[in-house]
Protein backbone atom coordinates (compact mmCIF):
# COMPACT_ATOMS: atom_id res chain seq x y z
CA UNK A 1 0.00 0.00 0.00
CA UNK A 2 1.45 3.88 -1.14
CA UNK A 3 0.05 6.48 0.88
CA UNK A 4 0.72 10.20 0.68
CA UNK A 5 -0.39 13.50 1.52
CA UNK A 6 -1.06 15.43 -1.53
CA UNK A 7 -2.31 19.61 -1.49
CA UNK A 8 -4.83 20.87 -3.14
CA UNK A 9 -2.90 22.76 -5.65
CA UNK A 10 -1.85 18.90 -7.07
CA UNK A 11 -5.19 18.27 -7.17
CA UNK A 12 -6.36 21.11 -8.59
CA UNK A 13 -3.78 21.09 -11.34
CA UNK A 14 -4.74 16.92 -12.05
CA UNK A 15 -8.01 18.22 -13.01
CA UNK A 16 -9.71 17.61 -9.78
CA UNK A 17 -9.32 14.18 -9.74
CA UNK A 18 -9.26 12.12 -6.62
CA UNK A 19 -8.26 8.71 -7.88
CA UNK A 20 -5.19 7.37 -6.18
CA UNK A 21 -3.48 6.35 -8.76
CA UNK A 22 -3.49 9.64 -10.47
CA UNK A 23 -1.47 10.73 -7.42
CA UNK A 24 0.84 7.99 -6.35
CA UNK A 25 1.79 6.83 -9.87
CA UNK A 26 5.78 7.12 -11.27
CA UNK A 27 4.21 10.19 -12.95
CA UNK A 28 4.18 12.25 -9.70
CA UNK A 29 7.89 11.02 -8.93
CA UNK A 30 9.12 12.03 -11.99
CA UNK A 31 7.50 15.20 -12.06
CA UNK A 32 9.25 15.48 -8.40
CA UNK A 33 12.60 14.71 -9.83
CA UNK A 34 12.19 17.20 -12.92
CA UNK A 35 11.37 19.91 -9.99
CA UNK A 36 15.07 19.59 -8.61
CA UNK A 37 16.07 20.31 -12.57
CA UNK A 38 19.01 23.14 -12.52
CA UNK A 39 17.62 24.68 -15.66
CA UNK A 40 14.35 26.57 -16.33
CA UNK A 41 11.42 24.41 -16.64
CA UNK A 42 9.03 24.63 -19.66
CA UNK A 43 6.11 22.92 -20.58
CA UNK A 44 5.55 20.71 -23.83
CA UNK A 45 2.73 22.81 -24.75
CA UNK A 46 5.35 25.96 -24.61
CA UNK A 47 7.45 23.45 -27.21
CA UNK A 48 5.28 22.62 -29.61
CA UNK A 49 3.40 24.89 -32.45
CA UNK A 50 0.43 21.92 -31.77
CA UNK A 51 -0.54 19.45 -30.33
CA UNK A 52 -3.60 17.36 -30.59
CA UNK A 53 -5.38 14.14 -32.64
CA UNK A 54 -7.64 14.31 -35.90
CA UNK A 55 -10.72 12.81 -34.35
CA UNK A 56 -12.89 10.28 -35.41
CA UNK A 57 -14.31 10.18 -39.40
CA UNK A 58 -15.81 8.35 -41.74
CA UNK A 59 -13.33 5.77 -43.26
CA UNK A 60 -13.86 3.50 -46.53
CA UNK A 61 -11.00 0.78 -46.72
CA UNK A 62 -9.72 -0.36 -49.62
CA UNK A 63 -7.08 -2.90 -51.01
CA UNK A 64 -6.03 -1.11 -54.48
CA UNK A 65 -2.57 1.68 -53.67
CA UNK A 66 -4.01 3.83 -56.17
CA UNK A 67 -6.58 4.47 -54.60
CA UNK A 68 -5.94 4.24 -51.07
CA UNK A 69 -3.36 5.80 -48.61
CA UNK A 70 -2.51 4.17 -45.51
CA UNK A 71 -3.76 4.26 -41.86
CA UNK A 72 -2.02 3.98 -38.75
CA UNK A 73 -2.83 3.06 -35.35
CA UNK A 74 -1.63 3.93 -31.98
CA UNK A 75 0.10 0.30 -32.24
CA UNK A 76 1.23 0.82 -36.17
CA UNK A 77 3.22 4.11 -35.43
CA UNK A 78 5.87 1.69 -33.60
CA UNK A 79 6.43 -0.84 -36.37
CA UNK A 80 9.47 -0.95 -38.19
CA UNK A 81 7.85 -2.13 -41.13
CA UNK A 82 4.60 -0.06 -42.14
CA UNK A 83 4.22 -1.42 -45.61
CA UNK A 84 1.04 -3.91 -44.69
CA UNK A 85 -0.70 -1.59 -42.93
CA UNK A 86 -4.01 -1.15 -43.83
CA UNK A 87 -5.55 2.10 -46.18
CA UNK A 88 -8.40 4.18 -46.44
CA UNK A 89 -10.01 5.86 -49.83
CA UNK A 90 -8.20 9.12 -51.03
CA UNK A 91 -12.52 9.93 -52.46
CA UNK A 92 -13.96 9.48 -49.33
CA UNK A 93 -11.66 10.80 -47.28
CA UNK A 94 -12.05 14.86 -45.90
CA UNK A 95 -9.25 16.81 -45.25
CA UNK A 96 -6.45 14.56 -46.33
CA UNK A 97 -3.35 16.97 -46.23
CA UNK A 98 -4.41 18.31 -43.07
CA UNK A 99 -4.67 14.89 -41.74
CA UNK A 100 -1.38 13.82 -43.12
CA UNK A 101 1.79 12.61 -40.49
CA UNK A 102 5.25 14.48 -41.14
CA UNK A 103 8.65 14.18 -40.45
CA UNK A 104 10.01 15.39 -37.08
CA UNK A 105 6.88 15.26 -35.02
CA UNK A 106 6.24 13.06 -32.10
CA UNK A 107 3.84 10.29 -32.38
CA UNK A 108 1.82 9.66 -28.80
CA UNK A 109 -0.02 6.91 -28.80
CA UNK A 110 -3.30 7.99 -26.37
CA UNK A 111 -5.80 5.34 -26.11
CA UNK A 112 -5.70 1.89 -24.72
CA UNK A 113 -2.27 1.26 -24.77
CA UNK A 114 -0.82 4.73 -24.08
CA UNK A 115 2.28 6.88 -23.75
CA UNK A 116 4.11 4.99 -26.38
CA UNK A 117 6.35 7.40 -28.78
CA UNK A 118 7.55 7.34 -31.86
CA UNK A 119 9.71 9.79 -33.58
CA UNK A 120 8.03 10.33 -37.46
CA UNK A 121 10.71 9.77 -40.55
CA UNK A 122 9.93 9.52 -44.26
CA UNK A 123 8.23 6.15 -43.59
CA UNK A 124 5.58 7.74 -41.65
CA UNK A 125 5.49 10.82 -43.42
CA UNK A 126 2.62 11.52 -45.87
CA UNK A 127 0.27 8.46 -44.30
CA UNK A 128 -2.40 9.43 -41.75
CA UNK A 129 -3.06 8.16 -38.06
CA UNK A 130 -6.13 7.58 -36.42
CA UNK A 131 -7.84 9.54 -33.55
CA UNK A 132 -5.58 7.44 -31.45
CA UNK A 133 -2.55 8.83 -32.10
CA UNK A 134 -1.77 12.42 -30.66
CA UNK A 135 0.49 14.69 -32.99
CA UNK A 136 2.90 17.01 -31.18
CA UNK A 137 4.61 19.46 -34.08
CA UNK A 138 7.56 20.94 -32.32
CA UNK A 139 8.15 24.48 -32.45
CA UNK A 140 11.89 24.83 -32.30
CA UNK A 141 12.09 26.51 -29.02
CA UNK A 142 13.56 23.08 -27.95
CA UNK A 143 14.94 20.77 -30.41
CA UNK A 144 12.71 18.24 -31.99
CA UNK A 145 15.19 15.37 -31.34
CA UNK A 146 15.26 16.39 -27.65
CA UNK A 147 11.78 16.85 -27.42
CA UNK A 148 11.09 13.17 -28.72
CA UNK A 149 13.70 11.90 -26.64
CA UNK A 150 12.58 12.90 -23.20
CA UNK A 151 9.34 12.18 -23.55
CA UNK A 152 9.96 8.80 -24.77
CA UNK A 153 12.27 8.29 -21.74
CA UNK A 154 10.88 6.43 -19.00
CA UNK A 155 10.41 9.99 -17.27
CA UNK A 156 8.52 11.20 -20.28
CA UNK A 157 6.41 7.63 -19.83
CA UNK A 158 5.42 7.93 -16.56
CA UNK A 159 4.37 11.24 -17.06
CA UNK A 160 2.45 10.64 -19.95
CA UNK A 161 0.53 7.56 -18.29
CA UNK A 162 -0.31 9.43 -15.15
CA UNK A 163 -2.97 11.53 -16.19
CA UNK A 164 -4.75 8.61 -17.75
CA UNK A 165 -8.56 8.45 -17.47
CA UNK A 166 -11.52 5.79 -18.57
CA UNK A 167 -12.67 2.60 -16.42
CA UNK A 168 -12.24 0.19 -18.83
CA UNK A 169 -9.90 1.72 -21.82
CA UNK A 170 -7.83 3.83 -20.78
CA UNK A 171 -7.11 7.60 -22.41
CA UNK A 172 -4.87 10.59 -22.44
CA UNK A 173 -5.87 13.90 -24.10
CA UNK A 174 -3.47 16.91 -26.06
CA UNK A 175 -3.74 18.89 -23.18
CA UNK A 176 -2.50 15.85 -20.69
CA UNK A 177 0.64 16.02 -23.02
CA UNK A 178 0.88 20.13 -23.34
CA UNK A 179 0.92 20.48 -19.09
CA UNK A 180 3.87 18.19 -18.99
CA UNK A 181 6.80 19.58 -17.48
CA UNK A 182 10.15 19.58 -19.61
CA UNK A 183 13.26 21.39 -18.56
CA UNK A 184 15.30 23.61 -20.99
CA UNK A 185 18.69 22.05 -21.35
CA UNK A 186 21.61 23.49 -22.68
CA UNK A 187 21.63 24.03 -26.75
CA UNK A 188 25.22 21.48 -26.67
CA UNK A 189 23.41 19.06 -24.93
CA UNK A 190 19.88 19.53 -26.97
CA UNK A 191 22.28 19.27 -30.05
CA UNK A 192 23.85 16.15 -29.38
CA UNK A 193 20.96 14.04 -28.21
CA UNK A 194 18.57 15.33 -31.20
CA UNK A 195 21.56 14.62 -33.63
CA UNK A 196 21.42 11.11 -32.47
CA UNK A 197 17.61 10.92 -33.04
CA UNK A 198 17.80 12.46 -36.85
CA UNK A 199 20.51 9.85 -37.12
CA UNK A 200 18.56 6.88 -35.93
CA UNK A 201 15.61 8.55 -38.21
CA UNK A 202 17.61 8.55 -41.74
CA UNK A 203 19.44 5.04 -40.92
CA UNK A 204 16.04 3.55 -40.65
CA UNK A 205 14.93 5.38 -43.73
CA UNK A 206 17.81 3.93 -45.74
CA UNK A 207 17.23 0.42 -43.90
CA UNK A 208 13.73 0.32 -45.06
CA UNK A 209 14.59 1.62 -48.61
CA UNK A 210 17.35 -1.19 -48.64
CA UNK A 211 14.29 -4.04 -47.49
CA UNK A 212 12.15 -2.35 -49.85
CA UNK A 213 14.57 -2.92 -52.94
CA UNK A 214 14.78 -6.57 -51.87
CA UNK A 215 11.49 -7.45 -51.64
CA UNK A 216 10.18 -5.61 -54.82
CA UNK A 217 12.34 -8.54 -56.41
CA UNK A 218 10.69 -10.90 -55.62
CA UNK A 219 6.98 -9.05 -56.04
CA UNK A 220 7.96 -7.78 -59.54
CA UNK A 221 9.38 -11.81 -60.57
CA UNK A 222 6.67 -13.41 -59.12
CA UNK A 223 3.98 -10.83 -59.33
CA UNK A 224 0.33 -12.24 -56.92
CA UNK A 225 -3.06 -10.47 -58.06
CA UNK A 226 -4.82 -8.25 -55.57
CA UNK A 227 -7.97 -9.54 -53.58
CA UNK A 228 -9.13 -12.82 -52.28
CA UNK A 229 -11.77 -15.18 -54.43
CA UNK A 230 -14.45 -16.02 -52.43
CA UNK A 231 -16.70 -18.25 -54.53
CA UNK A 232 -15.11 -20.85 -56.60
CA UNK A 233 -15.85 -24.35 -56.22
CA UNK A 234 -13.31 -27.84 -55.75
CA UNK A 235 -13.31 -31.19 -55.77
CA UNK A 236 -12.91 -32.78 -52.20
CA UNK A 237 -9.78 -34.05 -53.11
CA UNK A 238 -8.27 -30.81 -54.36
CA UNK A 239 -9.40 -28.77 -50.35
CA UNK A 240 -5.29 -28.33 -49.08
CA UNK A 241 -5.73 -27.63 -44.53
CA UNK A 242 -9.88 -26.53 -44.70
CA UNK A 243 -12.90 -25.60 -46.01
CA UNK A 244 -11.74 -21.42 -45.61
CA UNK A 245 -11.49 -19.63 -49.12
CA UNK A 246 -7.83 -18.25 -47.47
CA UNK A 247 -6.92 -22.19 -47.12
CA UNK A 248 -7.84 -22.42 -50.47
CA UNK A 249 -6.37 -19.61 -51.80
CA UNK A 250 -6.05 -19.50 -56.05
CA UNK A 251 -4.70 -16.66 -56.01
CA UNK A 252 -1.37 -18.30 -54.14
CA UNK A 253 -1.31 -21.19 -56.47
CA UNK A 254 -0.90 -19.02 -59.28
CA UNK A 255 1.86 -17.54 -57.26
CA UNK A 256 3.08 -20.99 -56.20
CA UNK A 257 3.37 -22.03 -60.01
CA UNK A 258 5.47 -19.31 -60.95
CA UNK A 259 8.57 -20.81 -59.48
CA UNK A 260 7.65 -24.51 -58.38
CA UNK A 261 9.74 -25.80 -61.15
CA UNK A 262 12.84 -23.70 -59.56
CA UNK A 263 12.44 -24.17 -55.64
CA UNK A 264 13.25 -25.65 -52.55
CA UNK A 265 11.62 -26.67 -49.11
CA UNK A 266 12.53 -24.85 -46.23
CA UNK A 267 13.13 -27.59 -44.15
CA UNK A 268 16.07 -28.70 -46.75
CA UNK A 269 18.04 -26.10 -45.83
CA UNK A 270 17.51 -25.44 -42.47
CA UNK A 271 18.64 -27.21 -39.39
CA UNK A 272 14.99 -26.20 -36.88
CA UNK A 273 11.96 -25.08 -37.38
CA UNK A 274 10.39 -25.11 -34.07
CA UNK A 275 8.13 -23.27 -31.46
CA UNK A 276 9.46 -24.12 -28.26
CA UNK A 277 6.61 -25.40 -25.68
CA UNK A 278 4.38 -23.51 -23.41
CA UNK A 279 6.35 -22.14 -19.99
CA UNK A 280 5.48 -20.77 -17.11
CA UNK A 281 7.02 -16.97 -17.60
CA UNK A 282 9.19 -16.01 -13.81
CA UNK A 283 10.20 -12.21 -14.35
CA UNK A 284 13.84 -11.21 -12.51
CA UNK A 285 15.73 -8.10 -12.18
CA UNK A 286 17.62 -7.41 -15.22
CA UNK A 287 21.08 -8.09 -13.30
CA UNK A 288 19.59 -12.15 -12.65
CA UNK A 289 17.87 -13.25 -15.76
CA UNK A 290 17.74 -13.44 -19.64
CA UNK A 291 16.32 -10.25 -21.58
CA UNK A 292 12.62 -11.79 -22.64
CA UNK A 293 10.21 -10.19 -25.28
CA UNK A 294 6.87 -11.14 -26.47
CA UNK A 295 6.00 -11.83 -30.09
CA UNK A 296 4.09 -8.48 -30.48
CA UNK A 297 6.93 -6.27 -29.38
CA UNK A 298 8.92 -8.29 -32.26
CA UNK A 299 7.00 -5.54 -34.80
CA UNK A 300 8.02 -2.28 -32.68
CA UNK A 301 11.15 -0.87 -33.89
CA UNK A 302 13.20 0.58 -31.04
CA UNK A 303 13.36 -2.95 -28.91
CA UNK A 304 13.58 -2.17 -25.46
CA UNK A 305 13.67 -4.77 -22.79
CA UNK A 306 10.96 -4.46 -19.82
CA UNK A 307 11.45 -7.68 -18.30
CA UNK A 308 13.96 -10.45 -17.60
CA UNK A 309 12.87 -14.18 -17.65
CA UNK A 310 14.15 -16.27 -15.07
CA UNK A 311 15.40 -20.04 -16.39
CA UNK A 312 13.15 -21.47 -12.96
CA UNK A 313 9.70 -22.89 -14.79
CA UNK A 314 11.80 -23.45 -18.70
CA UNK A 315 12.59 -27.07 -19.13
CA UNK A 316 15.83 -26.00 -21.74
CA UNK A 317 16.56 -22.44 -21.91
CA UNK A 318 18.43 -22.56 -24.71
CA UNK A 319 15.06 -23.41 -27.43
CA UNK A 320 13.96 -19.58 -26.13
CA UNK A 321 16.93 -17.94 -26.76
CA UNK A 322 17.32 -16.43 -30.59
CA UNK A 323 20.38 -15.60 -32.39
CA UNK A 324 21.35 -13.01 -35.25
CA UNK A 325 19.59 -14.40 -39.01
CA UNK A 326 17.24 -16.39 -37.35
CA UNK A 327 13.94 -16.15 -38.63
CA UNK A 328 10.93 -15.55 -36.47
CA UNK A 329 7.50 -16.01 -37.66
CA UNK A 330 4.51 -15.10 -35.55
CA UNK A 331 2.13 -18.21 -35.16
CA UNK A 332 -1.22 -16.77 -34.40
CA UNK A 333 -4.00 -13.92 -35.36
CA UNK A 334 -5.77 -12.62 -38.19
CA UNK A 335 -5.33 -13.38 -41.99
CA UNK A 336 -6.89 -10.02 -42.68
CA UNK A 337 -3.67 -7.77 -42.28
CA UNK A 338 -2.93 -8.84 -38.90
CA UNK A 339 0.89 -9.93 -37.32
CA UNK A 340 0.24 -13.88 -38.99
CA UNK A 341 2.20 -14.62 -41.48
CA UNK A 342 4.45 -11.50 -41.28
CA UNK A 343 8.43 -12.34 -40.97
CA UNK A 344 10.84 -10.84 -39.20
CA UNK A 345 14.72 -11.79 -38.45
CA UNK A 346 17.07 -11.60 -35.29
CA UNK A 347 19.32 -8.20 -35.58
CA UNK A 348 22.21 -7.28 -32.75
CA UNK A 349 19.14 -6.41 -30.91
CA UNK A 350 17.07 -9.79 -30.39
CA UNK A 351 20.73 -11.66 -30.04
CA UNK A 352 20.65 -13.23 -26.90
CA UNK A 353 17.23 -12.55 -26.82
CA UNK A 354 14.34 -14.97 -24.86
CA UNK A 355 11.52 -14.98 -27.04
CA UNK A 356 7.81 -16.27 -26.67
CA UNK A 357 6.59 -19.67 -26.90
CA UNK A 358 3.99 -17.97 -29.78
CA UNK A 359 6.79 -17.58 -32.10
CA UNK A 360 8.33 -20.11 -34.45
CA UNK A 361 11.80 -20.19 -35.12
CA UNK A 362 13.47 -20.88 -38.39
CA UNK A 363 17.39 -21.69 -38.31
CA UNK A 364 18.71 -21.95 -41.52
CA UNK A 365 22.17 -23.94 -42.10
CA UNK A 366 23.44 -20.65 -43.82
CA UNK A 367 23.35 -17.67 -43.05
CA UNK A 368 23.31 -15.65 -46.48
CA UNK A 369 20.14 -18.25 -47.44
CA UNK A 370 18.14 -16.89 -44.43
CA UNK A 371 18.78 -13.34 -45.99
CA UNK A 372 17.56 -14.92 -49.55
CA UNK A 373 14.20 -16.43 -48.17
CA UNK A 374 13.99 -13.26 -45.41
CA UNK A 375 13.25 -11.05 -48.56
CA UNK A 376 11.32 -13.52 -50.28
CA UNK A 377 9.01 -14.30 -47.67
CA UNK A 378 8.26 -10.72 -47.30
CA UNK A 379 7.05 -10.39 -50.59
CA UNK A 380 3.04 -10.00 -51.15
CA UNK A 381 2.87 -13.75 -52.29
CA UNK A 382 4.44 -15.29 -49.65
CA UNK A 383 2.68 -13.28 -46.70
CA UNK A 384 -0.38 -14.99 -48.30
CA UNK A 385 1.33 -18.12 -49.43
CA UNK A 386 2.22 -18.46 -44.98
CA UNK A 387 -1.66 -17.22 -44.01
CA UNK A 388 -2.77 -20.08 -46.28
CA UNK A 389 -1.44 -22.15 -44.05
CA UNK A 390 -3.40 -20.89 -41.05
CA UNK A 391 -5.72 -23.34 -39.09
CA UNK A 392 -8.42 -22.87 -36.25
CA UNK A 393 -11.75 -21.41 -36.16
CA UNK A 394 -11.52 -19.08 -33.59
CA UNK A 395 -7.60 -17.93 -33.31
CA UNK A 396 -6.02 -19.12 -36.78
CA UNK A 397 -2.71 -20.28 -35.92
CA UNK A 398 0.58 -21.95 -38.19
CA UNK A 399 2.55 -25.10 -36.82
CA UNK A 400 6.23 -25.39 -37.39
CA UNK A 401 5.59 -28.64 -39.82
CA UNK A 402 3.59 -26.61 -41.97
CA UNK A 403 6.17 -23.82 -42.62
CA UNK A 404 8.96 -26.79 -43.05
CA UNK A 405 6.83 -27.60 -46.45
CA UNK A 406 7.07 -24.74 -47.93
CA UNK A 407 8.69 -24.31 -51.21
CA UNK A 408 11.02 -21.11 -51.94
CA UNK A 409 12.74 -19.79 -54.98
CA UNK A 410 16.00 -21.53 -55.46
CA UNK A 411 19.15 -18.42 -55.51
CA UNK A 412 19.42 -16.82 -58.80
CA UNK A 413 21.83 -14.36 -60.32
CA UNK A 414 20.37 -11.98 -57.99
CA UNK A 415 21.03 -13.65 -55.20
CA UNK A 416 24.93 -11.84 -53.95
CA UNK A 417 22.34 -8.20 -54.24
CA UNK A 418 19.63 -9.56 -52.56
CA UNK A 419 21.70 -10.95 -49.43
CA UNK A 420 23.92 -7.56 -49.71
CA UNK A 421 20.52 -5.52 -49.02
CA UNK A 422 19.25 -7.93 -46.33
CA UNK A 423 22.90 -7.52 -44.50
CA UNK A 424 22.24 -3.68 -44.83
CA UNK A 425 18.97 -3.23 -43.98
CA UNK A 426 19.80 -5.43 -40.64
CA UNK A 427 23.16 -3.43 -40.16
CA UNK A 428 21.51 -0.07 -40.72
CA UNK A 429 18.40 -0.85 -38.36
CA UNK A 430 20.81 -2.24 -35.51
CA UNK A 431 22.63 1.25 -35.73
CA UNK A 432 19.38 2.90 -36.02
CA UNK A 433 18.30 1.30 -32.75
CA UNK A 434 21.67 1.83 -31.02
CA UNK A 435 21.55 5.76 -31.80
CA UNK A 436 17.79 6.07 -30.42
CA UNK A 437 18.45 4.10 -27.67
CA UNK A 438 21.61 6.49 -26.77
CA UNK A 439 19.93 9.47 -27.13
CA UNK A 440 16.70 8.49 -24.93
CA UNK A 441 19.51 6.92 -21.88
CA UNK A 442 21.76 10.10 -22.18
CA UNK A 443 18.65 12.49 -21.39
CA UNK A 444 17.67 9.85 -18.08
CA UNK A 445 21.00 9.98 -17.00
CA UNK A 446 20.48 13.70 -16.79
CA UNK A 447 17.69 13.53 -15.36
CA UNK A 448 19.26 11.43 -12.87
CA UNK A 449 22.23 13.32 -11.68
CA UNK A 450 19.05 15.55 -9.84
CA UNK A 451 18.14 13.44 -7.77
CA UNK A 452 18.70 14.60 -4.00
CA UNK A 453 17.86 11.16 -1.93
Amino acid sequence: MKISTVKFKEVKSAGIRLDAPVHLSDGILAKRLIRNSPYHLLKIGDVAERVWHAGRWRRVYVTNPEHGITLLGSSAILKSDLSNEKMISLKYTDDIEDKKLQKGWTLISCSGTIGNCAFANAQHAEKLASQHVIRLKPNNILREGLVYAYLASKYGYSMLTQGTFGSVIQHIEPQNVEAIPIPEFPDTFQQEVDNLIQESARLREEAADALEEAVRYFDEKYSIKDGLTKCFSLKLSQLKLGIAAYNNNLEVDEFIDKYKKDSIRLKDITSKIFAPPMFKHIYLDKNNGFPFMTGSELTQFNLRYYRWLSPRGVKDIKDYIVNKGTLLLYKSGTTDGGILGNVFIADKKLDGCCLSDHVIRIVFNDEDMAYWAFAFLKSKGAVKMLQRLATGTMIPFITPERISEIQIPIPDNNYDKIVKLVDNYIELNSQSKENETRAIRMVEQEIEKWDKH
